[in-house]
């Protein structure tokens, strides 16, 4: 079975990322985190450090999903990364699923043209990035459309991530993980 992958670049949104990480695992999809940076250190929007699982050179190009969280410059910095561009870029060509939150959906999806002719959301402020990649804006805290989840921010993670685990494993394991942390 293949892992799923999430970016971390200095300046991510931590609850976002990890939120994510945390509720994936709890649903026992295989999730790693990814860093971009030189090293396996990456620190957060908020000053949190922390250690990801592999280096982006070490992410093959096959994935269950690949999911870019939020956060500034987090969000900026992974999508001036040409091998995180090229990855979720070939995972949408061939239909497999993407996700990403907060500013990610404008900063990171739409430019590649990920979210053409897609309903998708976004942080506040970000729209006009979306509706130029040729997303339809939705005003909803997460919208799941084919092949992508979006989310609008960080207090969406846990809709968010059980949307991926709903897409990936079904609404029975979403609803059992939900239901795990009195949801």
């Amino acid at each position: 079975m293949e892992k799923s992958y999430l970016f971390l670049a200095d300046g991510f949104e931590e609850i976002e990322a990890l939120g994510t990480v945390d509720l994936l695992r709890r649903a026992g999809i295989e999730v790693e985190t990814v860093s971009i940076n030189e090293t396996l250190a990456v620190k957060g929007a908020h000053n949190m450090e922390v250690a990801a699982d592999i280096m982006l050179k070490d992410c093959p190009a096959e994935a269950r999903i690949f999911i870019a969280p939020g956060g500034m410059p987090g969000a900026s910095n992974l999508a001036a990364n040409a091998r995180v561009c090229e990855l979720f870029s070939q995972q949408a060509a061939k239909g497999g699923h993407v996700a990403a939150i907060c500013a990610a959906p404008g900063v990171v999806l739409a430019p590649l043209g990920i979210l053409d002719g897609h309903d998708a959301t976004c942080y506040p402020g970000f729209e006009e990035a979306l509706v130029a990649g040729g997303a339809f804006h939705k005003n909803q805290r997460v919208v799941v459309d084919r092949n992508a989840i979006t989310a609008n921010g960080p207090s969406s993670v846990f809709p968010f991530a059980l949307s991926i685990i709903e897409a990936l494993k079904g609404q029975d394991k979403a609803d059992e993980v939900a239901a795990g942390i009195l949801l």
